[in-house]
């Protein structure tokens, strides 16, 4: 035999668990309060996205000035006429 059908082999052979009492048994553990466990790992994760945006926000890459571009302006390179005009 391979090692695949000696495994199977194991595990047929291997007890089987009671199922009695199992559905009092899972209902217990959804009934176990865990926000001590959560609050904790929510707390952490909080607490570094606010520093991270505080770290973020105080370094900023480079000053630059918005540029203004009106897409109805007179002197608007998106204008249909000036780019007519720049295809010729």
């Amino acid at each position: 035999m391979n090692d695949l059908d000696e495994a199977l082999t194991r595990l047929a052979r291997a007890p089987v668990p009671e199922l009695d009492g199992l559905e009092a048994r899972v209902l217990a553990q959804i009934a176990t309060p865990r926000a001590t466990q959560a609050g904790l790992g929510i707390g952490a994760i909080m607490v570094a996205a606010l520093a991270i945006g505080v770290i973020g926000a105080g370094f900023p890459a480079s000053p630059s000035a918005a540029a203004s571009i009106s897409p109805l302006g007179a002197h608007s390179p998106f204008a249909p006429s000036t780019l007519l005009v720049g295809a010729q």
